[in-house]
């Protein structure tokens, strides 16, 4: 099988990876990729969100499998353009994955799929902005309709900072809070058959102790020692399916990775978001774990026969990945520094260059590198981590230093 990976960064990297491990893989083509993947993979220059330019390519290096990463091309159509051309692609269409590009499209599937949520209102003013923020009251969350890359969400006890996010944003999702730790569960579909992957955490803030603005996300664990026994089940049986149905009752079945993020509340999981592909950086995490070689999963999912696909099988142990930013991340980062140390196995690119002169491996965007490493357990798998990170040298870099402690630590408790 000749696998396309469309993307760049360190969800990417660690998707080629194990699709590269994958022994019905003949070859791994990826556009544009990075450094990193360049190490298990023909690069390939394409805009990523032009349609029409990736199934040529598609068509132009035989792929038998078409694999999209990010969002915005699955938002532009292009498991479209790719379908039309016969091509097996794992993503959902345009239409499906408005799922993750409108909160409020989300928001009514949900409610049509009775799926448990935060109940919600979409503003597009300041006076009904308002109005929404005193209903229910803080902590204030307030989400960019669109796609923001993972930073369009405030949550806040400021009333006027959640008033000026929402004029910042223009078309908003005013939510109720939902109290209780966060999990993300990635479900490969073919829009009827779902198959669960092990549920992670993700640390959205910057700072240690869950300090400072949002980001994209600083680091990941898996699995969840404290989570429910019957959380996955659960999730499957109230969200998955219900919203699968519902989304081939409208004419739009969605087939690809349904990620859910939820919120474990004392009224049971409720859920906070829906994304159209993996997450990063808990795809690292995941996919660190999982044995079932992915090509012949996403196969599966791509081509309408996942039903038939065997049971997954998983590694025993933990995984951590801890995220490398650069300075002033998740502010405009500081790029274009020589990064050194990033050459060891389990150090995911992410944000990565080479300089055309000499070669050297310089900075490229906000997260820059991700330590990757798994264990016997959680806290073998976090120290294996940090020490990834402590042999990478970057100017101005940071990181946080707590990722997976409250769970190691047994500090984490469900609401009652």
């Amino acid at each position: 099988m000749r696998v396309l990976l469309l993307g760049s960064g360190g969800r990417e990297h660690a998707l080629a990876l194990r699709l590269a491990e994958d022994p019905t893989v003949e070859q791994v083509i990826a556009a544009p990729g990075n450094p990193g993947i360049a190490g298990v993979a023909e690069l390939r220059e394409v805009v990523a969100t032009d349609p029409e330019a990736v199934a040529a390519l598609a068509v132009e290096v035989a792929a038998d499998l078409v694999v999209i990463g990010p969002e915005a091309p699955l938002v532009a159509g292009v498991a479209d353009a790719l379908r039309a051309k016969g091509i097996a692609v794992f993503g959902p269409s345009a239409e499906a994955a408005q799922l993750e590009g409108s909160k409020t499209f989300a928001k009514d599937v949900m409610t049509a799929a009775g799926v448990p949520t935060a109940r919600a209102h979409t503003c597009t003013d300041e006076a009904g902005t308002a109005a929404a923020l005193d209903e229910f009251g803080p902590p204030y969350v307030v989400k960019n309709d669109g796609l923001a890359a993972g930073k369009g969400v405030v949550v806040t006890e400021d009333r006027d900072a959640a008033l000026r996010h929402a004029a910042e944003c223009g078309r908003v999702v005013v939510e109720e809070y939902l109290a209780g730790p966060e999990v993300s569960l990635f479900v490969v579909t073919d829009g009827e058959a779902a198959v669960p992957l092990l549920p992670a955490q993700d640390f959205k803030r910057v700072g240690d102790g869950d300090s400072g603005p949002n980001t994209g996300g600083m680091g990941a664990y898996a699995p969840l020692p404290w989570a429910p026994s019957d959380l996955v089940d659960d999730v499957m049986r109230d969200v998955v399916h219900p919203t699968l149905v519902e989304m081939r009752r409208r004419g739009t079945p969605f087939a690809g990775l349904l990620y859910v993020g939820l919120a474990i509340t004392a009224d049971g999981p409720r859920v906070i978001e829906f994304n159209a592909r993996f997450g990063d950086p808990e795809t690292q995490v995941v996919l660190a774990l999982l044995e079932t070689p992915l090509a012949g999963l996403l196969h599966a999912a791509a081509t309408g026969t996942l039903a038939e696909h065997p049971p997954l099988r998983w590694h025993d142990g933990a995984a951590v990945t801890v995220v490398v930013a650069a300075e002033g991340y998740p502010a405009p980062p500081r790029t274009g520094d020589v990064i050194t140390g990033a050459d060891r196995p389990g150090v995911i690119h992410a944000g990565t260059a080479r300089r055309a002169a000499d070669g050297a491996l310089l900075s490229a965007g906000g997260r820059v590198l991700c330590g990757t490493a798994t264990g016997p357990d959680l806290a073998a798998a976090r120290d294996a981590a940090y020490e990834l990170v402590r042999g990478i040298t970057l100017a101005g870099s940071h990181h946080r230093g707590d990722i997976a402690s409250s769970a190691i630590d047994g500090r984490i408790t469900l609401p009652a």
